[in-house]
């Protein structure tokens, strides 16, 4: 008997195209394995069981089965974008446990290419942090369960990387893609703004935010992006050579990258220049501002979203993040600031096609509950552990975590590729240059 879970959605998709498994043998296999392991992993905020067998079984009456790019494939969603008939709770006892009328437009894209939507998965309240805890559960790195998943797409990451779905669906405001990815031994893109819908919360974090991939290889991650962009496709990896800024520095003042992530880092490099590709190292010109900047972003997309919220049911944490907030809000709306970091940071990458960092400084925190902790011990813990990512938010630039190296304890170290806009195709070619030359373990060991 062949087993699917564990597979790629690109060998699943091309198996129920050719008629070699049905969609509801695969969901079913995939639901089993969920069952199995999410108990320990925490996930899934809502599972679809019934529904997403009903769906299969739809997705294989289709008169177009043939054609579907995603035939049949388990797809989880975070809990902070539309699902049809189902709540959107966005990690909080704040929100309505209201069905949705519609999907979003993100979601209708995947199941349009044959997708089935198996759940929702667990953030943190409002996707604040970069942990994923709080009152509908703790999502776990499966590859060490005593630490987070990250977050804010801590679930969506926890799901992939457990073998549980073979993809899913994710969003990235000041990090939430990466971070988890980068935790849990996956690979995602950041698109640049405007390259796939987002209709995030209530305005996009002032445009930051970005729906993106969550996949175990480089081919499910630019299957997924496509489909997401609505494009004709990125092609195959094209394996040109590029000008590779190595950075070890962190943008924000203050805050140091450990030794393993460096460590990591200088190894990725020294095989790209094997490769063929122009590495040198070079920092960007990150202005002195940034640290403060980026709290007031952070902060400030928050405040926007708690607006319309019962603020006596949201956790104290957001209630903090979002009255420090609320003084920054019309100084945020304005983008003088992301202009300046754009403005500043041009000339760069005028002379560099792509920057390799560390994707974290450390690795993530523990799997504890964060959400019943203080304010500002959670800020200085994401900015600790999670100081690569913010500027590439500010500037709406495409960027990338993909898997490279392993930790002490095992679980998976990673990378962050950055590129001007527009080059998303390029960041993928470069990953998938990667992944060839230093393939890692897709799916993490449990069982």
């Amino acid at each position: 008997m062949t087993t699917w879970a564990g597979r790629t959605a690109a060998e699943i998709a091309a198996a129920v195209r050719e008629k070699r498994a049905t969609p509801h043998e695969v969901v079913a296999e995939h639901l089993a394995r969920i069952g199995q392991l999410d108990g320990r992993v925490g996930a899934f905020r809502r599972l679809r069981a019934q529904a997403a067998l009903a769906e299969a079984d739809e997705v294989a009456a289709r008169a177009d089965l043939a054609q579907l790019p995603l035939a049949g494939v388990p797809v989880a969603v975070k809990d902070n974008l539309a699902v049809r008939g189902e709540s959107t709770r966005n990690g909080s006892a704040a929100t309505p446990d209201t069905p949705a009328d519609d999907d979003h437009v993100t979601v209708a894209r995947l199941r349009a290419a044959g997708a089935v939507v198996v759940g929702l998965t667990n953030v943190p309240e409002l996707c604040v942090f970069g942990t994923t805890e709080g009152v509908h559960g703790t999502a776990r790195n499966p590859w060490d369960t005593s630490r987070t998943a990250g977050g804010s797409s801590g679930g969506s990451a926890a799901a992939v990387a457990a073998g549980m779905v073979p993809i899913a669906l994710g969003n990235d405001g000041m990090g939430s893609l990466r971070i988890p990815a980068a935790n849990c031994g996956l690979v995602t893109l950041k698109p640049g703004h405007g390259t796939v819908p987002a209709g995030i919360g209530n305005g996009d974090w002032f445009g930051m935010s970005e729906n993106g991939p969550l996949a175990t290889t480089v081919e499910d991650a630019r299957l997924m992006f496509d489909i997401l962009a609505g494009t004709q496709g990125t092609g195959k990896p094209r394996n040109g050579t590029h000008t590779i800024a190595l950075s070890l520095r962190s943008p924000l003042l203050g805050v140091t990258v450990s030794r393993l992530y460096a460590d990591a880092t200088r190894a990725a490099a020294s095989l790209l220049a094997r490769a063929g590709h122009e590495v040198r190292p070079a920092d960007p010109p990150y202005p002195w501002w940034l640290g403060t900047t980026s709290l007031a972003h952070w902060t400030a997309g928050t405040a926007v979203d708690a607006e319309d919220l019962d603020i006596r049911r949201l956790a104290r944490r957001t209630r903090v993040h979002a009255a420090v907030g609320r003084r920054f809000v019309e100084r945020v709306r304005s983008g003088d600031r992301r202009e300046q970091l754009r403005r500043a940071l041009e000339p760069f990458f005028a002379a560099h096609d792509v920057l390799l960092t560390p994707a974290l400084a450390r690795r993530g925190p523990a799997a504890e509950p964060w959400h019943e902790r203080g304010w500002l011990r959670n800020v200085l813990a994401n900015t600790q552990y999670s100081p690569m990512t913010p500027p590439w938010n500010l500037t709406g630039w495409p960027a990338m975590a993909v898997p490279f190296g392993a930790l002490p304890s095992g679980a998976p170290c990673a990378v962050q590729l950055v590129g001007r806009p527009g080059s998303e195709a390029e960041l993928l070619d470069v990953a998938a240059q990667l992944e060839a030359l230093h393939p890692w373990q897709r799916t993490a060991p449990l069982s």
